[in-house]
């Protein structure tokens, strides 16, 4: 018989194991950095959003604080109004982006003078853990589980 060159089967299994140890160890680190940076988008989207409103005010000052994303937002900016003012993209005027629901309510008054606005995961666990809010202190606040009010006594990010 001749010699064959090549890798016997539990050389290969041995470098499979390998491979899959390798990854079991890996994957985990990568879910909690995706995690990571969808909190940090959602942060800095709600420090834009904090600008935007206090942008919107500054703009239309018989308004107020703006009611809804949308208005901050805008596709026809020809030209901006109360409606559409154009502050902040499209994809955050839809309410959704890295993974987390953005929702703008608590204005009142005439003109509106206060606002709420909550960061919340779209899938807890999966695209984040941590919830979070600010109003018109511009403040970021956080909690572990849904804020359904952001007041002062909720915890400020640091």
């Amino acid at each position: 018989m001749r010699k064959h060159k090549g890798f016997s089967l539990i050389e290969l299994l041995i470098v499979v194991a390998i491979i899959l140890i390798i990854a079991a160890i890996a994957i985990p680190n990568l879910l909690r950095a995706r995690i990571s940076a969808n909190e940090a988008s959602a942060v800095a989207s709600l420090r834009t959003l904090n600008t935007a409103q206090i942008s919107y005010l500054s703009t239309y000052p018989t308004v107020g604080y703006a009611t809804s994303l949308g208005a901050l937002g805008g596709t026809s900016c020809a030209p901006p109004g109360t409606v559409g003012a154009c502050i902040i993209d499209t994809q955050l005027a839809s309410g959704t982006k890295s993974g987390y629901s953005f929702t703008l309510s608590g204005t009142s008054g005439t003109p509106n003078s206060s606002y709420q606005i909550r960061a919340d995961p779209q899938s807890p666990n999966q695209t984040g853990v941590r919830y979070f809010c600010t109003f018109a202190d511009a403040v970021i606040r956080f909690g572990s589980a849904s804020l359904t009010s952001c007041t002062t006594t909720v915890t400020p990010l640091q």
